[in-house]
């Protein structure tokens, strides 16, 4: 088998796309949560104070996809429009 029939190099063979689909992997440090007490509302909009253990952040870990993906796309249009331009 070629590398293109597995694309286990993720469909870019030396930098160069072999036409297989592209596959991304990406990892994410965690995110810092502010340890201090901090004044809030709670659901029914009465004031309340939380306190934040460890180092967790889950609510910007369903941002990171929609992220990643426009900066792949934006790199993707960047390399179009430069080999454009050499062309």
């Amino acid at each position: 088998m070629t590398p293109a029939e597995t694309n286990h190099a993720g469909g870019i063979l030396g930098g160069i796309a072999n036409g297989a689909p592209l596959v991304v992997r990406a990892a994410v440090k965690p995110i810092p949560s502010i340890a201090r007490e901090q004044r809030t509302t709670d659901q029914a909009g009465r004031p309340a104070t939380i306190v934040v253990g460890g180092r967790h952040d889950r609510s910007a870990i369903p941002r990171v996809v929609p992220v990643l993906r426009a900066m792949v796309l934006l790199v993707l249009a960047d390399m179009w429009l430069l080999q454009k331009a050499v062309r």
